[in-house]
């Protein structure tokens, strides 16, 4: 039955980290006309965030529940066995597993498959050809701007693929109030990332100057902001957290380590830096002063060159001089951030396609670009490494399996912060 001729519309969401399941959340939100909480899904794996991690992105009251792919595909037939089938999925993972799960709803045969809906959780600076490929086949993929939305579409149609999927959005979890000076605040914000940049020599040279920074501005909070503890992990690996490398230092009283939802440290944020965090965004969204990195190069690789052109990037002399960059207005419409249009109105294209997919009597199959014919020496290995067998034998849950379970995340954890480093040392000597 097409949702249209029901009051109801159930949504699912499965994510693989903190941050895609914030995306992933929001996006249901704004895209669907479903008054209930999505049912939420996190895959088990090397990045499944902690129950703290969860709690911290703020966009349910409701703890996703922890499955791998083949439980998440039982949960979706068994729900269509009760009647309760989900009308939309949306896929917030990385590209290899998005191409995964596709095959597994496909293989599922269900007598009315859901809406899939996948997209990306911010700034897309890398592998663009291979992830966006690698989705293609849902019925929807979400750009973030119309910068996005024309390379998405340029290469769907390169490749011969079909690019009607592509629809314009913005990211789910801009907002917030504008930005107001206050009288004796002055708050500077570092926007940290896991991965980037990557090396401790890097790493120590970016919590160096920022100590500096804030020893030179007695009067300003530094505020580092971190996406996780030690022992947890997000979407990317962190071999070197700024908490262990704090340690070495004697930052100053002005200078502190802070966690907590984006939203709230934005509040009381003056100027935002960082290397290429999504976070820069956010705060444009809210006029906030913001600067991207230049001391490690604009490269690639650190995801800067993104901003190439935005007026925005700043080296700390600078900033250690009082600089607080202006942005371009014309790259900041193509982002679409800072928009005169009123934010709302960026889910509303997708929102009628997504409408639109509900009310049609049958959804055509799942057709993605990467099938046995145009990749066979690919997809066979990417399908094999996510092993999305709905009858193989349900293994049981008990408390043994958690406990080795975490065990085991640990012990991975404890390799990539502590043994990776030590090993890459001794490789130098």
């Amino acid at each position: 039955m097409p949702a249209s001729t029901r009051e109801a519309v159930r949504v699912a969401v499965l994510a693989d980290s903190d941050t895609r399941w914030k995306w992933g959340a929001l996006t249901a939100r704004r895209i669907t006309t479903a008054t209930a909480e999505p049912t939420g899904f996190v895959l088990r794996g090397r990045a499944t965030p902690t129950e703290r991690q969860l709690a911290e992105t703020g966009v349910s009251t409701t703890t996703p529940r922890e499955v791998t792919g083949a439980e998440f595909l039982r949960a979706v037939r068994d729900a269509e066995a009760r009647g309760e089938g989900f009308d939309v999925v949306v896929l917030a993972l990385v590209g290899g597993t998005v191409r995964a799960v596709l095959q597994g709803l496909a293989d599922l045969g269900l007598a009315r498959r859901p809406v899939i809906v996948t997209g990306y959780v911010g700034v897309v600076y890398e592998k663009l050809t291979d992830g966006l490929l690698l989705r293609h086949g849902a019925d929807v993929v979400l750009a973030n701007s119309r910068h996005d939305a024309e390379r998405f579409r340029a290469v769907y149609e390169g490749v011969g693929a079909g690019a009607d999927s592509v629809v314009e959005a913005a990211l789910p979890f801009l907002g917030g109030a504008p930005h107001t000076p206050e009288a004796g605040r002055d708050t500077l914000v570092f926007a940290a990332q896991p991965s980037v940049p990557a090396t401790r020599t890097e790493r120590a040279y970016v919590l160096k100057r920022l100590i500096g920074h804030a020893r030179l501005h007695p009067g300003r909070e530094v505020l580092l902001k971190l996406r996780s503890k030690p022992g947890e992990h997000t979407t990317h690996l962190e071999e070197f957290p700024f908490q262990k490398l704090v340690r070495e230092l004697d930052p100053p009283a002005n200078f502190r380590l802070v966690y907590g939802h984006m939203g709230e440290v934005l509040d009381r944020t003056d100027l935002l830096v960082t290397v290429s965090s999504t976070a820069a965004l956010e705060a444009l969204h809210r006029r906030i002063p913001t600067a991207i990195l230049t001391d490690l190069g604009v490269r690639e690789a650190l995801g800067n060159h993104h901003f190439v052109g935005s007026g925005l990037l700043a080296s700390f002399d600078r900033l250690d001089k009082g600089l607080a960059p202006t942005p371009d207005e014309s790259w900041l419409a193509r982002q679409g951030v800072a928009s005169d249009s009123p934010y709302e109105a960026a889910f509303d294209t997708a929102r009628d396609r997504v409408a639109e997919l509900l009310a049609l009597p049958a959804l055509p199959p799942i057709t993605p670009y990467y099938t046995a014919e145009t990749a066979p020496g690919y997809l066979p290995g990417i399908l094999a490494r996510h092993r999305l067998d709905v009858t193989a034998p349900e293994p049981r849950e008990s408390g043994l399996r958690r406990v080795v379970r975490e065990a085991a995340r640990g012990a991975y954890r404890h390799g990539v912060q502590r043994v990776a480093p030590v090993i890459r040392r001794l490789g130098e000597l």
